[in-house]
């Protein structure tokens, strides 16, 4: 029985030796630097500009902006929350249109406004267990450019008529159609199983946080003016790639005041409300991207390293 334990003792004992080196291993992650193009309210500069151009012009800025021309990264990880089903293969072909080396593998994710962090930890994660040296991450979206589909009636009407086989059947299917199949889908700013908007959630934990109005001022206010400050000090000269005319965000309002912030009405609550149009976010177009790397990596190409993520 003892010598049963000792040899126990000795198959174990290798396994715990090996997950603490395997911990040990872990690499910090350090972050290269960004890119972004400015971001427009909704239906304004970039109305008719795509989700992939969106994207596409912010890692082409990338690459410019650190030589990373015909260069194969480890991997390019992006996505956004409203896609057109031409959008399917949306970074990848992002990617070929970047200047990166076509090699470069490119895929999508979606997770609703986590969608660009999402990106980061998974490029990050792979950094810091060794699987590759260097990464980029990204998220774009577009609601001026959103997907209007056909409705369920008449989209099953045009994949009957697809299958059928004679005319007979082609024309039996097409007696089905009316008027109103016409009546498009448009995507709704809701959450599907509550309804609610991105506004309206919000002005429901302002409720239930019991976050006042003059402080949700404060902050927008607060918002515009440290934005402003930072395109003047050149913040963020080295951050954005122009587009469409735009060389920073059309969303900024560096003259507002609090007096005028407090005359504006609630929007969400109507009644009892502490969220109004200028205290709240707007819809906005845009895209951004970070280059991630391990040291090793940052320190052979002479990059500058701007942080680190760690584990």
């Amino acid at each position: 029985m003892a010598q049963a334990q000792k040899t126990t003792q000795k198959k174990t004992t290798p396994s715990r030796a090996k997950t603490k080196a395997s911990a040990q291993g872990i690499r910090r992650v350090a972050i290269i630097g960004g890119n972004r193009v400015p971001f427009a309210r909704s239906n304004t500069a970039y109305s008719k500009i795509s989700n992939q151009e969106l994207l596409t012009s912010a890692l082409r800025g990338l690459v410019d902006r650190f030589g990373l021309q015909g260069q194969r990264m480890g991997d390019v990880v992006a996505g956004a929350v409203i896609k057109h089903s031409r959008d399917f293969n949306l970074t990848r072909e992002s990617v070929l249109s970047s200047g990166l080396a076509p090699e470069t593998p490119a895929y999508d994710i979606q997770q609703a406004c986590g969608t660009g962090l999402e990106a980061a930890i998974l490029v990050a994660n792979k950094i810091a267990l060794g699987q590759i040296e260097c990464g980029i991450a990204g998220g774009t979206d577009t609601t001026s450019d959103a997907p209007i589909g056909v409705g369920e009636g008449l989209r099953e009407i045009l994949l009957d008529l697809n299958r059928a086989k004679t005319a007979g059947e082609r024309l039996k299917i097409i007696g089905r159609f009316r008027p109103s199949h016409l009546a498009p889908e448009i995507p709704e700013n809701g959450e599907p199983r509550t309804g609610l908007s991105m506004g309206d959630h919000c002005q429901v934990t302002a409720h239930e946080w019991n976050i006042p109005r003059d402080e949700q001022d404060q902050l927008a206010f607060e918002s515009h003016q440290k934005l402003a400050k930072a395109y003047d000090e050149g913040f963020f000269d080295n951050l954005i790639t122009p587009l469409a005319g735009l060389d920073k965000d059309n969303i900024l309002r560096p003259d507002t005041t609090l007096e005028k912030l407090a005359t504006l009405k609630p929007c969400f609550d109507r009644e009892n409300g502490t969220m109004t149009a200028a205290n709240s976010t707007a819809l906005t177009d845009g895209a951004s991207c970070v280059l991630m790397a391990s040291e090793e990596w940052a320190k052979e190409h002479n990059f500058e390293v701007q942080a680190y993520l760690t584990f």
